[in-house]
């Protein structure tokens, strides 16, 4: 049960962080569309950036979150 907590909080920060950026990504480019200030490569590495902070956020967060589910059960 505990060899598999590595496995959760990773699958789980990953699936969070992709959610995260694909949020950024159609909120950025409806800001491309009305602004022309910001080009599509500000919003790639906009989402690089978002990426990697919400990897480093999640990765602190899920594992005491998937740890007390596993303890519940």
């Amino acid at each position: 049960m505990e060899k598999n907590l590595g496995l959760y909080s990773t699958l789980a920060s990953l699936g969070t962080s992709v959610l995260v950026v694909l949020l950024f990504y159609t909120l950025a480019m409806q800001k491309v569309r009305e602004n022309m200030m910001y080009t599509t490569v500000d919003v790639y590495g906009g989402m690089v950036f978002v990426f990697i902070l919400s990897m480093i956020v999640t990765a602190s967060i899920w594992p005491g979150v998937i740890e007390k589910r596993m303890m519940k059960r």
